[in-house]
């Protein structure tokens, strides 16, 4: 009777065991993300004074060359959502609290967004990565001096 308690047990434990093995086999794929474009980069500006029809004379941005030919590029970038109005949202190097639009921070630590999967439900101050296309805008002073296009949220959603 003990013989077969032992065979049992044996058993039981070597097939559990061999379970076990088997799942430790399997790799488990993580995406790792790197952001191909910094906030620290989209910084590295330079303002000139110009005449506007409407305006008079403002701030025109002059965007370095190693962010200017990352125009209509694939770019990642990380940072906090904020929300523009109830369907347009913008990335941006700071949390709302401390944004572009409080004062703290100038023009080039925000950009905005657009959703290839069109209207989205995100949170203010909402940490996301996001893929997508860059577009710099040097000459509308009534658009952001950056835009992200047809864009994903790859982390953080």
């Amino acid at each position: 009777m003990d013989k077969i308690k032992i065979v049992v047990v044996v058993l039981v434990f070597g097939l559990f065991g061999f379970q076990k093995i088997d799942a430790s086999k399997k790799e488990i794929q993580k995406t790792v993300v790197t952001d191909t474009l910094t906030w620290k980069k989209l910084g590295q500006i330079k303002f000139v004074k110009k005449p506007h029809k409407d305006y008079g004379s403002i701030d025109y941005p002059l965007i370095s060359p190693e962010v200017k030919k990352l125009n209509n590029k694939r770019i990642v970038i990380t940072g906090f959502i904020v929300p523009i109005d109830n369907v347009n949202y913008a990335i941006s190097k700071n949390v709302f609290a401390a944004c572009f639009f409080c004062g703290k921070a100038g023009p080039e630590t925000i950009m905005g967004i657009k959703f290839r999967a069109g209207k989205m439900k995100l949170r203010t101050d909402q940490y996301v990565t996001l893929e997508g296309i860059l577009k710099v805008n040097e000459s509308d002073p009534d658009n952001w001096m950056y835009n992200v296009e047809d864009a994903v949220i790859v982390k953080g959603n």
